[in-house]
């Protein structure tokens, strides 16, 4: 916090200075900054605020054996340490991006049925945290239909508030089993899915994209079995010829939306490129294994013969699998934060 407060001094000098204008951009950066570490400073000083004030009243309540007043000011109490909790682990979001929103993509593994079923129930399991345990907003950017159930792969635009810093440590395969509702024998079967995770790139971090670079094409949005769900090329598919990097957006209603948002997940993902080149190099410059994308199983989700989610980088295990699959897994983004 004191070191919030420093900066914040120092943000204040800057933007009282009479030259500031002079540079559009840096002057837009700075504002920016000093309105979020602002209020950062006031969020924390509410909560200490409101801390003090809960103690102060169950005195009182001990004091006057109020036991209804005092159960009353528990349960505030008990809301306070968890969003005192939510602060302490967003202080552990140093990454340039963490404040960022975040786009995230899921693509279902071999195996057809079972796999594109497991993406959807991934997709509606990342939705439900993002809107019910953080109050972010979720936005589907590209959704590929399975041809008879559940998805093959979908891409969500996850908005709010250090969006990026919270799903970030998603990225990785994700392994189901359980028997199989599409197996008349009732076998048990694994499916897997893969999660990337990518910042919505905002103007103050430097991704250079030449437009020389780019192949763009339009084609018309497709649903299920593959029927087009409008008459136009809407959809928009960019290449980056450099790196083979492809991004695409198709639930737009206009060709210019879709073509905005595909350039911001390009450019998310050669990001993330960087930063997972960044990554290994430190990494093996202080010796240690380090497994970074989508090749890496990070998380088991078993239903039969027992119920036990898992993961695999922390050993973080939760028994209350449906608990999971509608959106509780702060527990598992906390335990990987914490051990970094």
């Amino acid at each position: 916090m004191e070191k919030l407060k420093l900066r914040l001094e120092e943000l204040d000098s800057q933007a009282s200075n009479d030259n500031l204008w002079q540079d559009n951009q840096k002057a837009q950066e700075i504002l920016k900054e000093r309105s979020k570490i602002k209020h950062e400073i006031e969020s924390f000083s509410k909560l200490e605020s409101d801390y003090n004030d809960s103690i102060s009243l169950m005195k009182s309540a001990i004091d006057e054996n109020d036991e209804e007043f005092f159960s009353e000011v528990k349960g505030e109490l008990v809301k306070l340490e968890k969003l005192i909790k939510l602060k302490e682990t967003e202080s552990l979001f140093t990454g340039e991006a963490d404040n960022n929103n975040c786009f995230l993509e899921i693509h279902s593994g071999a195996g057809g049925t079972e796999s594109n079923d497991w993406t959807e129930m991934l997709m509606r399991m990342y939705t439900r945290w993002a809107e019910i345990y953080h109050n972010f907003k979720v936005e589907v950017v590209e959704k590929l239909d399975g041809d008879a159930v559940g998805i093959k792969s979908t891409t969500i635009k996850i908005i709010g508030e250090k969006a990026y810093g919270w799903a970030k440590s998603e990225s990785g395969v994700h392994r189901l089993v359980r028997i199989s509702p599409f197996d008349a024998n009732g076998k048990r079967h694994t499916s897997f899915a893969s999660v990337g995770v990518t910042p919505v790139i905002e103007d103050s971090i430097d991704i250079v994209v030449d437009e020389k670079d780019l192949k763009i094409d339009t084609y018309r949005a497709s649903g299920a079995g593959g029927q087009h769900v409008n008459k136009t090329e809407s959809a928009v598919r960019i290449t980056h010829i450099p790196t083979g990097v492809v991004a695409q957006c198709q639930n737009g209603r206009s060709q210019h939306k879709n073509k905005d948002e595909a350039l911001k997940l390009l450019k998310g993902r050669l990001y993330q490129i960087e930063l997972e080149k960044k990554e290994q190099k430190m990494a093996e410059e202080y010796g240690k294994k380090c497994d970074i994308g989508w090749g890496s199983q990070i998380r088991s989700y078993v239903m039969h013969p027992y119920q036990m989610v898992k993961d695999l980088r922390t050993g973080h295990e939760v028994g209350n699998i449906n608990s999971v699959f509608d959106g509780n897994i702060d527990c598992f983004i906390v335990s990987v934060l914490e051990l970094k």
